[in-house]
């Protein structure tokens, strides 16, 4: 009885490590083959291109990262406990693993290489982009934005002829415009942190990405965003679970 105990626990525990890290997948084509895409949560994502495997803001608490493709190329947007883990960069770094981060990550990373807004780096043919990512409306109590400028980075990465977009902790900022041939992009969309509906509209007209994916949108109603943008049939909007 006991051994039969033994084993249902067993595979129930497979079960629940199984689905925690069953995450909806997207693909993307490219001039060099496919961009797989998996939506991990909130403001974490992975990126397979090429066989090499990229990490945005890995953390535990929103996947078992024992599970998941060891890093060939990390990449934190910013200090943030929801966005920076230690543990979960110990857990899928392997030797020759790339990291960069801002600056005020680098401490709590323990290594890695310090990008700051408009820096730029390689990985293995992956072009790298460090943007601002800060607020401008959304301060705390003491009147400090939540994302301070110049603190936080945006990524975009271009693989072979798709640029994409991962905005980090953001509002619609002014820089926004300078951003150019963006293919797809992952913009914040929770208050008080980052962005409401309406301030996401306004970014993607500002840069016209081909797809739009929201996410970090804790309880915010995606649904108000799809109608703000019902109209603009150059952008695509794809609701995936990134709360």
């Amino acid at each position: 009885m006991r051994n039969l105990f033994a084993i249902i626990v067993l595979l129930l525990s497979v079960y629940i490590l199984k689905a925690q890290n069953n995450f909806q997948t997207d693909i993307i084509k490219t001039s060099a083959g496919d961009l797989k895409i998996t939506f991990i949560g909130h403001g974490t994502l992975m990126f397979e291109f090429k066989n090499i495997i990229t990490h945005i803001d890995p953390v535990s608490r929103y996947a078992d990262y024992s599970q998941l493709p060891k890093a060939d190329l990390i990449l934190i947007t910013h200090h943030h406990g929801d966005h920076l883990d230690p543990k979960a960069i110990e857990t899928i770094k392997k030797d020759g693993t790339k990291l960069f981060c801002n600056e005020a990550s680098l401490q709590t990373a323990k290594s890695g290489s310090v990008l700051k807004n408009g820096d730029t780096a390689s990985f293995n043919g992956i072009k790298i982009l460090a943007v601002p990512a800060y607020n401008i409306i959304n301060k705390s109590e003491t009147g400090q934005a939540f994302h301070p400028k110049g603190m936080g980075n945006g990524y975009v990465l271009t693989f072979a002829n798709v640029k994409v977009y991962v905005a980090g902790d953001t509002e619609n900022v002014p820089e926004m415009k300078n951003l150019n041939g963006i293919d797809i992009a992952f913009l914040p969309m929770n208050l008080p942190y980052t962005m409401t509906p309406s301030m996401v509209a306004d970014a993607v007209k500002m840069f016209n990405p081909k797809i739009l994916y929201p996410y970090h949108y804790g309880n915010t109603n995606v649904n108000e965003l799809v109608e703000l943008l019902k109209d603009k049939k150059d952008c695509e909007v794809r609701i995936r679970k990134m709360n």
